[in-house]
């Protein structure tokens, strides 16, 4: 009955759709960059005539306006550029695209890309759009701007420990966000062990983080979405840009293809502490370096289709002399075809394919051993975007993804692995509107259906409570297990006053992918596993509220929101586990529940030259899982009370631009040691119940200084310097324990610190 309900009211939808179109027209078209010819995301398009008539952009620049016969006025406006306005003539549909200029008068950084009421009039909650010309300000260690270092400082979002990339949102693990690089998933987002991320801040152009009320486009991880969006070239003038810094160096290369057609940029970046290691005699044969290297083009067939094929690839090398060495790396690659199948409905096909894999390898005496492990993903996404009416957005498709999953195995001179790779089916259907249900009140719901094939080629053991019971040999080509979700979405944002709103949402998101990590903050030896007889879709039920204010003529923007979010099939290691050797992993694991809830306040100041925002979350995360603490709630690796950051960005002058940032967080929580005994002249340590201790708290101080240098001719350079860690806080790394040695009765506890001040500087240009 449900399912027949769904699909009355979207054939009611569609007929009024045809009706309206009788009487009205449509204007449509794409929003860019004057200068570059790039489109714009999320630019407005209001009718001057109709106040609260309009639309916004979508993530290809594409809009498209119902409005009954008449003689308009369109106004376009986007933070950072110089507003237009367009008159319009509607009598039939016509096509209008608009050029937008640079705001060349602004000196001070402003930290929104966002209309300034967006928070407001939306109903999307836990939503930010970051700007990659703040992020750039801010100061990181070794002076590398970094996006998701940007990310962690937004509330709701928590780095999982000095010196990593990795990060949890509301209560979720590290593997439970979707992160997309033009569509394409990455599955490790960093570099160097989590200092630095994958992400090449001179080759993006857009990010949108989205903590767990997605748009139904979006699933397959429980926590939170972060979709980046890479530049697609200039396509009028060539361009060169880079940067200098004290590890590593960037180049970045754009330029016309068929001038305001088509265009390509290629984005490169390399460190090289290798090359200094080098001088040492002691460390000569270490190598140590990662690099990586973006690349896009797109070609515009005609007025209405467009193909775009975009690339990442990037490795990270450790090794010493020939004894030890590791690599591991990001390939992805985008082919995206647009297309305007009508004024109203605009179609995105995309082909996509991702690539992680690991290898590290050992040689002792005469034996060598190799440790490999790969996640390869074929991905076929389409989507359509149907601009039904002035007050209706729907947008629907399907999405495609066959999995070749190779757990880590491992091979070598005394060593043969039977390990095969395992493949499975993610498959979903979805469908969402945006409705202006009235002045006051906005709607975004939709529902996805998605389905978990496993295939065959591979045995499958079956465990209860974690002793064999069977096993499935499923022959390759034969389809196994199936799971299947509903995933219905909805937020409502209702409008009290002309600077308040409050919203409300719920969410149910469903996970088939998992990460198999010891660790909080990850690693590469993490490996992923996909669904099985054992492991089910973990299941997230998410309900949120938030209200939303701005004061000072929208100087200042306050967003709270609470949340409580229920998991179900949670996985979590056995007591004693063995995660190294054991010849299947899932014979260690256990199953469970978890529950997760938080308020998160951020006040931002947008406009001045003084901008930046506080942001502070209290929040509590827990598993409860049969085998572990007594079957009782124990916390999450991830939980932590309480999480502080304070941004500030001062333009001091037309060249020098101040920054810094400050963050104070609760401990993770840990496993430490409550006794311990000797076996066999080992020492074992005893330990209590799952996660009851804490690492010291977190808390830091850092500092940068922008200097703009004046240009000369078509040369910009700036030079940044910064000072992370301004008072040499040691905060923890790790914990290790040993036996205290004036008396052996006690433990001694060894805190690892990362870094404790961290100067940096960088020369930057464009020409």
């Amino acid at each position: 009955m449900h399912k027949k309900t769904l699909i009355i009211n979207f054939v009611l939808l569609f007929s009024t759709t045809l009706l309206l179109a009788q009487s009205k027209f449509t204007v449509s078209g794409t929003v860019k960059q004057k200068s570059s010819g790039e489109t714009l995301i999320g630019a407005s398009v209001a009718v001057v005539e109709k106040i609260n008539v309009g639309v916004v952009t979508n993530e290809y620049g594409f809009y498209s306006l119902s409005l009954p016969k008449g003689k308009y006025t369109l106004r376009i406006s986007y933070i950072g550029y110089k507003q237009e306005l367009i008159p319009v003539s509607l009598e039939s549909n016509v096509t209008v695209s608009i050029n937008l200029a640079n705001e060349t008068s602004m000196q001070e950084v402003v930290i929104s890309t966002k209309k300034d009421n967006d928070n407001l009039t939306k109903a999307t909650m836990g939503t930010e759009v970051l700007n990659m010309q703040m992020a750039a300000k801010l100061p990181v260690v070794f002076g590398e701007k970094d996006l998701v270092k940007t990310i962690q400082l937004m509330p709701g979002v928590k780095s999982n420990g000095e010196g990593s990339n990795g990060f949890s949102v509301r209560g979720g693990a590290t593997d439970q966000n979707l992160i997309l690089l033009d569509e394409a998933p990455v599955y490790n987002a960093s570099h160097m062990l989590g200092i630095f991320s994958t992400f090449n801040s001179d080759a993006i152009k857009d990010a949108t983080i989205i903590k767990g009320n997605s748009p139904a486009q979006f699933g397959g991880r429980l926590s939170s979405v972060l979709d980046v969006k890479m530049k697609e070239g200039n396509n009028k003038n060539y361009k060169v840009s880079g940067g200098l810094g004290l590890i590593s160096s960037r180049l970045t290369v754009e330029g016309p293809i068929q001038k305001e057609k088509s265009s390509f940029i290629i984005s490169g970046r390399r460190t090289y502490a290798d090359i200094f290691a080098r001088l040492s005699s002691d460390l000569k044969d270490i190598k140590l370096y990662f690099y990586d290297l973006n690349v896009k083009a797109n070609l515009a067939i005609n007025d209405k289709n467009k193909i775009f094929f975009s690339g990442y690839f990037g490795k990270d090398v450790l090794s010493v002399s020939s004894i030890f060495g590791s690599k591991w790396g990001n390939a992805t690659g985008t082919l995206r075809w647009n297309s305007v199948l009508s004024s109203k409905l605009f179609s995105n096909t995309s082909f996509i394919y991702s690539n992680y894999d690991f290898n590290v390898g050992f040689k002792s005496g005469g034996s060598e051993t190799n440790f490999n492990s790969h996640i390869k993903d074929l991905n076929l996404k389409q989507d359509f975007t149907l601009y039904a009416n002035a007050n209706n957005t729907v947008r629907f498709g399907f999405n495609v993804i066959h999995h070749t999953i190779t757990p880590t195995k491992a091979v070598g001179t005394d060593i043969v692995s039977n390990k095969e790779s395992r493949k499975g089916l993610e498959n979903a259907v979805y469908v969402s509107n945006s409705w202006k249900a009235s002045d006051k009140i906005n709607l975004d719901y939709g529902i996805r259906f998605s389905f978990y094939n496993v295939l065959g080629g591979d045995a499958y053991n079956i465990y209860k409570d974690n002793q064999l019971i069977h096993t499935i040999h499923l022959e390759k080509g034969k389809i196994g297990e199936t799971y299947s979700n509903w995933e219905p979405r909805l937020s409502v944002n209702y409008r009290v006053s002309n600077n308040a709103s409050i919203k409300i949402g719920y969410a149910r998101n469903t996970q088939n992918l998992h990460l198999m990590s010891n660790s909080t903050g990850g690693s590469p030896t993490d490996q992923w596993i996909g669904n099985s007889y054992n492991i089910k879709p973990e299941v997230a039920d998410q309900v949120s509220a938030g209200f939303s204010k701005n004061l000072n003529d929208n100087a200042f923007e306050l967003n709270t929101e609470a949340y409580y979010k229920t998991m179900q099939h949670q996985i979590d290691y056995r007591d004693g586990a063995d995660i190294n050797t054991v010849p299947d992993i899932e014979s260690e694991l256990l199953f469970g529940k978890g529950r997760s809830y938080g308020l998160e306040i951020l006040l931002k100041k947008k406009k001045g030259t003084l901008t930046g925002w506080v942001g502070y979350t209290i929040s509590k995360t827990e598993r409860k899982i049969n085998g572990i603490n007594n079957g009782q709630w124990y916390n999450a690796k991830q939980d932590r009370t309480h999480d502080l950051s304070i941004v500030g960005i001062y333009t001091l002058s037309s060249k020098w631009t101040l920054s810094g940032t400050f963050i104070y967080t609760t401990g993770n929580a840990v496993s430490f040691p409550t006794g311990k005994y000797v076996l066999n002249d080992m020492v074992i340590y005893q330990y209590a119940n799952r996660n009851a201790d804490r690492m010291p708290a977190t808390h830091r101080l850092d500092v940068s200084a922008t200097y703009d240098r004046p240009s000369k001719g078509k040369l910009h350079s700036s030079w940044s310097f910064g000072l992370y860690n301004v008072y040499g806080r040691r905060n923890p790394y790790s914990i290790t324990f040993k036996e205290n040695k004036s008396d052996p009765k006690k433990i001694d506890a060894v805190q690892t610190s990362l870094f404790q001040w961290v100067p940096s500087v960088s020369y930057n240009f464009n020409f």
